[in-house]
């Protein structure tokens, strides 16, 4: 029961911060999509200029249905940008754009971080863009584990340690991916003339807002592989 009690005291800021993390975001988008570019370029300006000054030309630049659900399909060979972002001239939308891009410019790179993240990928994405993925899965096999019979809740245990280990170490992998390409965005904008130098602190700001959301997916899922593992050693030392 004090084991349990000391996993909620630990997993209760983590949700505040990841609930905190996704309104921030939302929050940090909306301000900086009402500031224009003075280049007056678009999401989808940014993206094509950026790739094609850089010698990537099989990439194509889609527009698809939602809001942030920006993200680069290597499989695909696609920047697919959110209605948000693929026709707006504001800050935000260009600087998530030239964020996906910095993922194509990993790619092209090989850049160590983003293949071992791809790897993993088939393997686990629970909680690659938010935590709320990881603490619903991780509720329901805390759930199952106390109700389910033996030996039926020493599997549940066994497949939440191999989950949420999966999904930490996945999680782990994509935050250098992501600062890294928040890195590149920066650079390639002022670099191709998006944005003027005093345009990228902003630029800056909704970037680090959406870095905010992995960090959150990744202390909960740290919390609840650490949570199952105790659990295992518990049952090892009732052997």
């Amino acid at each position: 029961m004090y084991s349990y009690l000391l996993f909620l005291l630990i997993l209760l800021p983590c949700l505040a911060l990841s609930a905190w993390a996704s309104a921030r975001v939302s929050s940090t988008y909306a301000k900086y999509d009402r500031v224009p570019t003075r280049s007056c370029m678009t999401g989808y300006d940014a993206a094509t200029r950026l790739m094609r000054n850089r010698g990537v030309n099989d990439i194509a630049v889609c527009r698809i249905d939602g809001r942030l659900t920006d993200h680069y399909h290597p499989a695909k060979r696609q920047v697919n940008l959110s209605m948000s972002s693929y026709g707006s001239t504001s800050v935000a939308a260009v600087a998530v754009a030239a964020h996906e891009v910095g993922h194509v410019m990993q790619k092209k790179s090989g850049y160590v971080p983003y293949k071992i993240r791809n790897v993993l990928v088939p393997v686990t994405n629970i909680g690659s863009r938010l935590a709320l993925p990881v603490i619903l899965v991780g509720l329901l096999m805390d759930l199952l584990w106390v109700s389910a019979p033996a030996p039926y809740g020493r599997w549940i245990v066994y497949a939440g340690i191999a989950l949420f280990g999966l999904s930490t170490l996945f999680m782990l992998v994509t935050l250098p991916v992501e600062f890294n390409a928040s890195r590149r965005a920066k650079k390639m904008l002022v670099e191709d003339g998006v944005l003027a130098p005093d345009e990228v602190p902003a630029a800056g700001k909704v970037l680090s807002a959406a870095a905010l959301t992995y960090v959150a997916a990744l202390l909960v899922s740290l919390v609840y592989f650490l949570r199952f593992a105790f659990v295992f050693i518990s049952l090892l030392r009732k052997d």
